[in-house]
C-alpha cells in the first residue's frame, strides 16, 4: 500500500513562482529562467534560488541552463493557486465592483491566505451570483 504524500508546504513567494510557471507555459509553451524574472520583475538570481527549492520540492523539472517544466504534483498545486486568484478576482470585480487592476492586486495577496474551505464556499456563492 503506497503512503500518501505529506502536502507540500510554500511560501507565498514559492506559490508566486508555481502560478508563473503555469501562465508562462501556456502562454509560451516553454519557460526560462529569463521569462519568470520578467514576469515577476524579479532578479535571476531570484528566480534561481527558487527554482532550486521548487525542483527540491519535486514540483518542477529544470535542467541547469535549460527548460522548466512542471511535475505533475507542480502543475496541480499552482491549478489550485491559479483556481484560487481566479475566483477571488472574479468576486472582487463582479461582486463587489472593484477595479480590474485593483481586484487583480489583491487577489494574488488574498490566493495565499484564505483557507481551503473559505474558497469552495466563496466559489458557490460566485456561481450562484453569476447566474442572475
Amino acid at each position: 500500500m503506497a503512503q500518501k504524500q505529506d502536502k507540500v508546504e510554500l511560501t507565498s513567494n514559492m506559490e508566486d513562482y508555481l502560478e508563473s510557471i503555469l501562465a508562462l507555459q501556456k502562454e509560451k509553451g516553454v519557460v526560462r529562467v529569463k521569462d519568470i524574472s520578467d514576469f515577476l520583475e524579479v532578479k535571476k538570481s531570484s528566480v534561481n534560488s527558487a527554482i532550486n527549492e521548487l525542483a527540491d520540492k519535486k514540483l518542477i523539472d529544470h535542467e541547469h541552463y535549460g527548460y522548466i517544466d512542471l511535475t505533475p504534483e507542480g502543475e496541480k498545486l499552482a491549478q489550485e493557486i491559479q483556481n484560487r486568484h481566479d475566483i477571488l478576482h472574479q468576486f472582487l470585480v463582479e461582486v463587489l465592483g472593484v477595479e480590474k487592476k485593483v481586484a487583480n492586486e489583491e487577489a494574488c495577496q488574498m490566493e495565499h491566505v484564505i483557507s481551503a474551505d473559505t474558497i469552495k464556499k466563496l466559489t458557490q456563492f460566485v456561481k450562484k451570483f453569476s447566474k442572475k
